[in-house]
């Protein structure tokens, strides 16, 4: 074997002696995996943010400076910080269409005849009203106006008022500001209601065509829809296929959040998307119930977070919580059998653990059939693709330090068999793949193309621990 040198030319006569340093035999061992996260989201006139051009944020407030206070990239940034605080996180911020704002009211009636409170929530927001005896119906209209205005940089909604009315109007247009819930609880003012109408007729959601254009030349790891309409999740979904295919060699995934129907989701999810590379968290939401409701777009904010905060591909995620989402009412809480469906169609469920924790139930891909249309549980796990895209990045940078500049004969190809299955036994050390035997391994100098070699590597990817049957024989002795 000829040792070559880059920077000691074999011609020099000059007595002497030279050193150089070689740098491609340092790493021995594997690339980390830390992930970046990026929130395509709506925004506001306030927000000083360039329309569809990314910019990192490091806190909520950065994120409400970028969009503008209680605009959907602001609230899905500040949920997904919630979720987890170390994220390395950017926003690109998505101007507003020609669409229409949903709006909805909060109508007072009845003289208060006690002193009490009110309880609103908007949102995830809670705002409290005090009512005094004999409080009119303005006066507390007026005081939940001002309520709802005192946390405006929380709030999804601006609010007005006329008389005995509270006007709420989403701060972004678009379908998104009817899936925000409004509800309420009255304490102890007996003699005054509230009649809530929800939010409606927001119309005509934002593309994100451009905000993708603007992005793919970066390298997100995460990608996160606010918009959960099936045009834009499939610009997203075309997106990733780009570039995670091997030509731009920059795999990533994407998701996005929903708390609607369920059946309306299953259909999306795994019959119009039915991608590997894309995940969906439920959270079921009934609009009336007397608490707080996190917003479809809070969720997958959430979930995305806790996804990129772990570095481990192929550990599961299951009962990871989602800090910061509001647990879903007893009675919206999902069934074992309404689990099951949504598993089935290629959708993550959440539920409410200890201490009214949301948590994962089983991190699943929108994938359900293969290109024939039969069920297939290939890529059923997102640990499955984050296991064969870290595998995939490990072994190509290794080729990368270990063959910038090699030319390529038997010895060589039989070289780059040597560190790939290096590779491989030290992703089996941290028991993200399986071993697999020497000749399992093909390496073969491409018979067309001068210059290329070309291997067969199988990537036996390490599944997750999700089910324990016991079987318990009873024996009287």
């Amino acid at each position: 074997m000829t040792i070559q040198f880059d920077n000691i030319p074999s011609s020099i006569r000059k007595p002497g002696r030279y050193t150089e340093y070689n740098a491609s035999l340092a790493a021995q061992g594997l690339p980390a995996n830390a992930k970046s996260m990026v929130i395509l989201g709506q925004k506001t006139s306030a927000g000083i943010g360039t329309s569809n051009v990314p910019v990192k944020v490091f806190s909520s407030a950065d994120a409400i400076l970028q969009a503008g206070q209680g605009s959907v990239a602001a609230i899905a940034a500040d949920a997904a910080l919630k979720a987890n605080p170390n994220l390395q996180l950017s926003i690109v911020p998505i101007p507003d269409g020609a669409g229409a704002a949903a709006v909805g009211t909060i109508t007072v009636s009845g003289i208060a005849s006690a002193g009490g409170s009110f309880e609103i929530w908007i949102g995830n927001v809670r705002v409290e009203v005090t009512v005094n005896n004999g409080d009119a119906v303005n006066d507390i209209a007026t005081a939940i106006d001002a309520a709802i205005s005192d946390l405006e940089h929380l709030m999804p909604v601006t609010s007005g008022v006329s008389g005995a009315v509270v006007t709420l109007t989403a701060r972004n247009l678009g379908v998104l500001g009817n899936n925000i819930a409004i509800s309420s609880k009255t304490n102890n003012v007996e003699t005054t209601a509230l009649a809530i109408v929800q939010p409606v007729d927001g119309a005509t959601d934002p593309s994100i065509a451009t905000a993708l254009t603007a992005i793919f030349p970066a390298d997100y790891d995460v990608v996160l829809c606010t918009l959960n309409d099936a045009t834009n999740l499939g610009l997203l979904k075309t997106h990733l296929t780009s570039q995670s295919a091997p030509t731009e060699d920059r795999p990533a995934t994407g998701y996005f959040g929903y708390n609607g129907v369920q059946a309306t989701l299953e259909t999306l999810a795994g019959t119009t998307l039915n991608y590997e590379r894309l995940n969906v968290a439920y959270l079921k939401t009934t609009k009336t119930t007397e608490r707080g409701h996190s917003l479809d777009y809070e969720i997958g904010a959430a979930y995305a977070s806790v996804v990129a905060g772990e570095e481990d591909p192929a550990r599961p995620l299951n009962t990871l919580p989602l800090a910061g989402i509001a647990p879903a009412a007893l009675e919206n809480q999902l069934s074992r059998t309404q689990q099951e469906s949504l598993l089935l169609n290629g959708v993550t469920p959440l539920e409410v653990g200890v201490g009214e924790a949301v948590q994962i139930v089983r991190a699943i891909t929108t994938y359900t059939t293969d290109s024939t249309g039969t069920k297939s549980v290939a890529y059923l796990d997102l640990t499955t693709i984050l296991s064969l895209d870290f595998g995939k990045l490990a072994i190509e940078n290794r080729q990368a330090q270990r063959f910038p500049r090699t030319k390529l004969t038997t010895r060589t190809a039989a070289l780059v068999k040597t560190e790939v299955l290096d590779v491989i036994r030290l992703l089996n050390d941290l028991e993200i793949w399986n071993p697999v035997e020497p000749d399992e391994v093909i390496v073969e100098l491409d018979t067309q193309a001068v210059g290329r070699v070309n291997l067969q590597i199988p990537a036996k990817v390490v599944p997750g621990m999700h089910i324990i049957a016991n079987r318990l024989d009873l024996i009287l002795s």
